[in-house]
């Protein structure tokens, strides 16, 4: 099971749209998020706090710390992440991640 984050112990229901860029020489790249209205962002509002983007595996955790609220005439519009990955071998575990999790909620890959 593939699950993604941001408050620990609770799973961001939104499904988010991702873009991948890589390096020409393929040895470094990063992922940008976005969730649009992400639940966890209303439930920061609650009182919950949102230190991190999570992506949970039978793998472990991958995790970043860049993370942004959006906001629109004050209200949450939305959270972007962006996961950095420094070298082939992130870029191989981000990948097997992102396999499983678009395997669990019928996503699909579409190159620019």
């Amino acid at each position: 099971m593939a699950s993604i984050q941001f408050i620990l112990g609770r799973d961001e229901p939104i499904i988010p749209d991702v873009k991948l860029f890589r390096s020409k020489d393929g040895s470094s790249g990063q992922a940008k998020f976005f969730f649009e209205k992400a639940q966890s962002l209303i439930d920061m509002a609650a009182g919950d706090e949102i230190l991190g983007m999570y992506l949970i595996d039978e793998e472990g955790e991958i995790t970043t710390r860049s993370v942004n609220a959006k906001f629109i005439n004050g209200q949450p519009a939305g959270l972007e992440a962006v996961c950095k990955l420094n070298s082939p071998a992130d870029w191989d575990r981000f990948m097997r991640f992102m396999e499983r999790y678009a395997e669990q909620n019928g996503l699909g890959f579409a190159k620019s």
